[in-house]
């Protein structure tokens, strides 16, 4: 079970490592569909979310929200981000396939959720980013349709369950019915994919 679970998220952070790596020097100030987040802060944020859930799985409490918010500004890729970046996967990794950890439920900055909602929520910030990501950096998102389809039905029933002010993603956007898998899970989770034929992200 630990195996099933934990593959697609390997999958997702696998795949916007690659776009991490891909990073040129000259676009890590380009600013990215987050709003107010260059590139760098945006896996910035990333790295900073694996290293805080692999400390909650590992047994630490989750710090009060105001320090949540100075944490979130602190650099955590140093002069690698490539290396912080591939180092705060494989530890978030090891993290849930400790025994046990996927058994239990989890304080994290959202709710409180079973150790099998983490790991999906973990997988959807990582697509979902990883578009963003790859939008920025003018590179397509390398999530396969299955592993973001997958994802579709966590998300609309996370957000609909989520406490007033946990929401970590923006309001839903229109998207095609017919547009790929990740573009769709972008758009629910407040992204606006450019249509096709309307020149939309480099290639």
């Amino acid at each position: 079970m630990t195996d099933a679970l934990l593959t697609p998220l390997a999958s997702a952070l696998d795949g916007t490592g690659q776009l991490v790596a891909a990073v040129s020097p000259g676009q890590w100030d380009l600013p990215t569909p987050c709003s107010d987040w260059s590139v760098r802060q945006l896996v910035n944020h990333l790295v900073g979310g694996n290293r805080l859930f692999t400390r909650v799985l590992r047994g630490e409490a989750l710090p009060p929200r105001d320090q949540l918010g100075r944490r979130a500004r602190e650099d955590q890729l140093g002069n690698d981000p490539t290396g912080a970046y591939r180092t705060s996967a494989d530890e978030l990794l090891e993290a849930l396939g400790a025994p046990g950890v996927l058994e239990r439920t989890h304080t994290v900055p959202v709710d409180t959720l079973p150790g099998p909602a983490v790991v999906h929520l973990r997988t959807v910030e990582t697509l979902v980013h990883g578009w963003d990501l790859a939008s920025a950096t003018g590179r397509q998102a390398p999530f396969p349709d299955e592993l973001a389809e997958a994802e579709m039905a966590f998300s609309r029933d996370l957000l609909g369950r989520l406490p007033e002010g946990r929401q970590p993603f923006a309001t839903s956007r229109p998207v095609p019915d017919d547009a790929p898998a990740i573009d769709r899970l972008a758009a629910l989770l407040g992204r606006a994919p450019e249509p096709a034929g309307s020149g939309g992200r480099p290639a």
